[in-house]
């Protein structure tokens, strides 16, 4: 249950600013922790003490700056996906980050769509193009290796219209790949105005059936879906599940599919490459809705709704 609170404001620690939230941006892992993660195997399931406050992703001005904070300053406009995989405690007015979590937010960039790059832009970027970090993921003991990305590749991405997939499609295209969108009907326009080079629309017809050829699958719906892309991949291509996917191994190998998964984790460098492709508009970031921080049940609803283009976004002051 999610409801209002008044709580005091936080006082950041060593290495830390205080950030006067503006917007936050929306993301499964909100939910998943609402419905105390059972959609994740017990063995991986995180604990949380009660009550919590959820989120991740902000965009927001410096309040106060921690010791041992260089490069921010009080009213610097900054972005950023904070803690995670631990509770960052953004559906708030104000909010701690360490320094190294964030990055100056794009002069041309609202405080809403700065909001809802994040997460998803970070997991996109950490597939696609570098990891950025060689913590051990949950989900497998070997190292995330992205597949170098040119005219030469084509990457097909399921879920393409939601948060990760529409930037893990321009981000694609960034890099000079042939890109296959896969979304449900009605965003065949919105896709190729992003750059997809063919929209399939899963709803009429199923991808594995018309796909084929493919060096790298980025699954961003994950599950057991996952596993019918295994027929479009070429030998010694790749699958890139996002979330929990239930693949069978050993057809993997007999096709020598490399299948691989990280966890995305804040890195506020990356961030700036991303703010840069963004205030160039290589980079868009599309809103699915809005909603005020008091009615974040409200945007809960609509991302349990499915069906999302772009990000939810709750706008704080």
């Amino acid at each position: 249950m999610l409801r209002s609170e008044d709580v005091p404001v936080p006082v950041p620690a060593p290495g830390e600013v205080l950030v006067r939230v503006h917007a936050v941006g929306l993301n499964p892992p909100d939910w998943y922790v609402r419905d105390g993660m059972t959609n994740v195997p017990a063995e991986l399931r995180p604990t949380f003490d009660l009550p919590l406050i959820p989120g991740s992703d902000v965009s927001g001005v410096v309040e106060a700056v921690a010791a041992g904070v260089d490069g921010f300053a009080i009213g610097d406009e900054v972005f950023g996906m904070v803690r995670f995989p631990r509770i960052g405690s953004a559906y708030a007015e104000y909010v701690t980050a360490p320094a190294a979590d964030l990055a100056p937010k794009p002069a041309g960039v609202d405080h809403v769509r700065a909001a809802a790059v994040p997460m998803a832009g970070l997991t996109a970027w950490q597939f696609l193009i570098d990891p950025g970090h060689d913590r051990p993921s949950p989900f497998q003991a070997a190292p995330h290796r992205p597949v170098p990305l040119d005219a030469g590749t084509t990457v097909l991405v399921n879920g393409a219209a939601g948060g990760v997939g529409h930037l893990a499609v321009q981000l694609a295209k960034w890099r000079g790949a042939r890109v296959i969108a896969v979304a449900s009907a009605g965003h065949d326009a919105f896709l190729r105005e992003l750059g997809a080079d063919q929209v399939i629309d899963y709803t009429s017809v199923k991808p594995e059936e018309v796909a084929g050829d493919v060096d790298l699958v980025l699954d961003a719906v994950g599950g057991p879906g996952s596993h019918r892309f295994l027929r479009t991949i070429k030998r010694s291509g790749a699958l890139f599940p996002v979330f929990l996917a239930s693949i069978d191994p050993g057809e993997a190998a007999r096709r020598d599919i490399t299948v691989s998964a990280l966890q995305v984790q804040p890195n506020g460098a990356q961030l700036a490459e991303l703010g840069r492709l963004l205030e160039a508009g290589t980079v868009r970031v599309r809103i699915d809705s809005t909603f005020p921080l008091a009615d974040a049940a409200k945007a809960h609803e609509r991302a349990a709704e499915g069906h999302l283009r772009g990000k939810l976004v709750l706008t704080v002051v």
